[in-house]
């Protein structure tokens, strides 16, 4: 998936699976408008407790189908050491002049794991330097009109919600593409096939990646249902901004205040 074109939305994530987890649905509903939507990792995802840099390859490119992507990135920069460097800056510069998009989706920037938060700095300065005539990368000059950034579980500075009802069978079938870290996922994509159903999320295999008793498709259902509810939707994603939205007509802003 390297082809070489412009995009209209580029995820930017530290390890193969963040952008499907915290960002899927999002770029799942780009691609069924018809935008053009790719992802760039920083790392193969070596330095994780299950699988292999093989395996990781594999599986990332098996969820870029079920996003719907039309580029996959990776700079192969080495797991869990993901540094705030002029160099790595440089190389993700390089990209954002490649593919060229209009809007770029960051880690938020209160980040447990190292690697994310590098992630979100490191991005959001080669976005700007990516722009200056006369920085030394291939390319001509260009910086992304917006950037987004997703919530990772600690922020709640939310801007903005995303309704991801329609595709969040997808995005689990995009997280389910990675067996090597939630366990063997074929009794879900056997229910997905036989007629999915939500209530079958909470029996589903998966190891406990993020913490004792709760495997990743209990996750993904919870929080998306409980941001979903916040403005009566199935389900959401969270989004943050740094700039003030601009609002023509208040009377036509959507999610009632009582």
């Amino acid at each position: 998936m390297a082809e070489s074109t412009d995009l209209d939305v580029l995820a930017i994530a530290a390890h193969p699976d963040d952008a499907e987890i915290t960002c899927g649905g999002l770029l799942i509903k780009m691609a069924r408008l018809g935008r053009r939507t790719g992802v760039l990792d920083l790392t193969v995802g070596e330095m994780g407790t299950y699988g292999n840099e093989q395996d990781r390859a594999r599986e990332a490119a098996a969820a870029a189908k079920a996003l719907g992507l039309i580029y996959r990135g990776n700079l192969e920069i080495p797991d869990s050491a993901v540094e705030y460097t002029h160099e790595n800056k440089l190389k993700i510069a390089g990209v954002i002049r490649e593919v060229r998009p209009e809007l770029v989706i960051l880690p938020h920037w209160k980040q447990r794991h190292p690697d994310h938060l590098a992630c979100s700095r490191l991005s959001y300065d080669a976005c700007f330097l990516a722009g200056l005539k006369k920085l030394d990368v291939p390319g001509e000059p260009f910086r992304p009109r917006k950037i987004i950034y997703v919530s990772y579980f600690r922020n709640t500075d939310y801007s903005f919600l995303v309704d991801i009802s329609a595709e969040f069978e997808q995005k689990i079938e995009a997280i389910a593409a990675y067996e090597s870290q939630f366990g063997n996922s074929q009794e879900l994509k056997e229910k997905m096939k036989a007629g999915f159903s939500l209530n079958d999320l909470t029996a589903s295999t998966g190891d406990g990646v993020f913490s004792p008793g709760i495997n990743i498709y209990d996750l993904m259902f919870a929080r998306s249902r409980h941001l979903g509810q916040m403005v009566g939707v199935t389900f959401a994603e969270a989004y943050t901004i740094r700039e003030q939205i601009l609002v023509g007509d208040p009377q036509k802003m959507p999610v009632q205040s009582m």
